[in-house]
């Protein structure tokens, strides 16, 4: 099998009347099919339980999206011995046969990306271009870990020694518990598990409980590309017992998770505990967010400065690990870059992500929006000066308004925790050397950005800033599969790198023979 060389999924341009047209076709499509009730599907069989869990529009609270399994532990372990059992036929599958599934479903999610789209738009609300970005995303993966598992399945290349025939051969782990995040619902969730499968591993996918929805999406659409049942088994239910007991299970080989710090480290913590019958040590891939600044130099175009620092900060209402919450500037240029900042934000719209001019969409639910709320008191509290938003913006769903907090010191509360929302903490550092201290002050490194036009500058940032993705001149927002490869230090996880070329090594193992000639 010989594919063309990978080339990212174009964005949706929706100024064009058609494309335009094919987004509210597709949010009328997917509004019809809000309301109804999913299983639990374990190896192709559906399951059904007495208690629920309600997935609703943040946008819009009365609006329910779907209903779906509160999952026992007994379904997680079914689940797992399930996955355990079809891994033993679909680990000898051939490998252009397993990526032959994920080029089907790159295919069909391409001609059919707009429904998916909605679907994240409703349930997780993002506005019409961070929905078309995170479908986008999705096909990206699905096209470049069908090169990468093509690469890695061919003959590798290895030091002739006389007399004798070497392999190296890249082989699966075995089942994977894969738990993703809301927040790229769809991107990271079939990232990491067309990642597991396609290196011939089979997955019990846990999707967020805020994100059920878009997960039984994308799961339900494998079926129907004609993925064998059992290669991804779908579970929705609580992380703190369901989600727990899968990742003990001795049958478990490792997990693969995208979300907070405090949430990884007890996966981290709990697959380090060898169970009575596991023959292996559980790996642990991990990405847990960030708290990541971008340091404004005074010697830099401020207003693309300023664009791309409200940009980093606010999009997706600033819902990403990626997203700029700590802007560092350079004292010499800090009021002025305040006012630049400000003045863009207030163009900024606040609306339901349905309305294609809305900048600004919904945080995901209401213990999100109170937690934001509390930082944001919290940073005035602690000295900082409020100079836009900090309240609610709309009643009927969990909007906040995006926020700028000036004067923050360095060491303070919403300079060090990640709030994980449209708040931007704004510290004025003394020069450069200043600027890159603040920047690496936080337990986390996962990206970061320095505006600056003094090369001596870049060079040291290059050195010194120490986080996973850097950026220079730009937005630290927005990777792209295979030219970004993301993942960051520190509490920021495990660098994982993903949409990068090492990624499917985490789900491999590698066997050497070696024949006697």
């Amino acid at each position: 099998m010989k594919l063309s060389i990978f080339k990212n999924e174009p964005f949706t341009d929706f100024s064009n009347p058609k494309n335009k047209l094919a987004m509210q076709n597709a949010l009328l499509k997917i509004k019809k099919e809000l309301g109804h009730e999913y299983p639990i599907v374990i190896g192709g069989k559906e399951i059904r339980v007495e208690e629920k869990i309600i997935s609703i529009n943040p946008s819009s609270t009365k609006e329910v999206i779907g209903v779906f399994q509160k999952g026992t532990i007994e379904n997680g372990n079914l689940a797992i011995e399930t996955a355990a059992q079809t891994f033993e036929s679909w680990k000898n599958v051939p490998v252009e046969k397993r990526v032959s599934y994920l080029l089907k479903a790159a295919k069909i999610m391409r001609k059919r990306k707009h429904e998916f789209s909605a679907a994240l738009i409703y349930e997780v609300g993002k506005n019409w271009a961070e929905a078309d970005g995170d479908t986008a995303e999705a096909i990206d993966f699905l096209e470049f870990y069908s090169r990468e598992m093509l690469r890695l399945g061919a003959p590798q290349k290895l030091t002739k020694i006389q007399n004798e025939k070497n392999e190296l051969q890249y082989i699966p782990l075995g089942v994977g518990v894969v738990v993703p995040p809301w927040n790229f619902a769809l991107a990271i969730l079939v990232g990491m598990t067309v990642a597991s499968i396609v290196a011939g591993n089979t997955v019990v996918l846990k999707p967020s409980s805020d994100s059920m929805y878009v997960g039984w999406k994308f799961f339900n659409f494998m079926r129907e590309v004609g993925l064998p049942d059992g290669v991804i088994n779908f579970i929705t239910g609580p992380g703190g017992t369901v989600g727990e007991e899968m990742v003990k299970h001795p049958k478990t080989r490792y997990i693969a998770f995208t979300g907070s710090k405090d949430v990884g480290i007890r996966i981290n913590e709990l697959a380090a505990i060898v169970q009575p019958s596991q023959k292996w040590l559980k790996r642990v891939v991990a990405e847990m967010g960030g708290k990541d600044s971008i340091v404004i130099d005074d010697k830099t175009d401020l207003d693309a400065a300023a664009q791309a620092t409200v940009a980093s900060a606010f999009g997706f209402q600033g819902q990403k690990c990626s997203a700029a919450s700590r802007a560092i500037v350079h004292e010499k240029v800090y009021d002025k870059f305040l006012e630049l900042i400000v003045d863009k934000t207030e163009k900024l719209v606040v609306a339901s992500p349905t309305q294609q001019n809305a900048n600004l969409g919904p945080v995901i639910n209401k213990s999100s929006m109170n937690k934001i709320l509390s930082y944001i008191q919290k940073g005035i509290d602690e000295g900082g000066k409020l100079l836009i938003g900090g309240s609610q913006a709309s009643e009927e769903g969990f909007f906040v308004q995006p926020t700028i907090i000036a004067n923050v010191k360095p060491k303070s509360t919403i300079s060090q925790e990640e709030i994980f929302g449209p708040v931007l903490a704004v510290i004025k550092a003394k020069n450069f050397d200043d600027a890159l201290e603040i920047a690496n002050n936080t337990e986390y490194g996962l990206t970061g950005g320095v505006w600056t036009n003094n090369r001596k500058n870049i060079e040291r940032a290059k050195k010194e800033f120490h986080v996973g993705n850097f950026y220079i001149n730009r937005k630290i927002t927005g990777a792209l599969v295979g030219a970004h490869p993301f993942g960051g230090f520190n509490m920021s996880g495990t660098d994982s790198k993903s949409g990068g070329k090492d990624y499917l090594l985490l789900f491999t193992q590698a066997k050497t023979i070696t024949e006697k000639i």
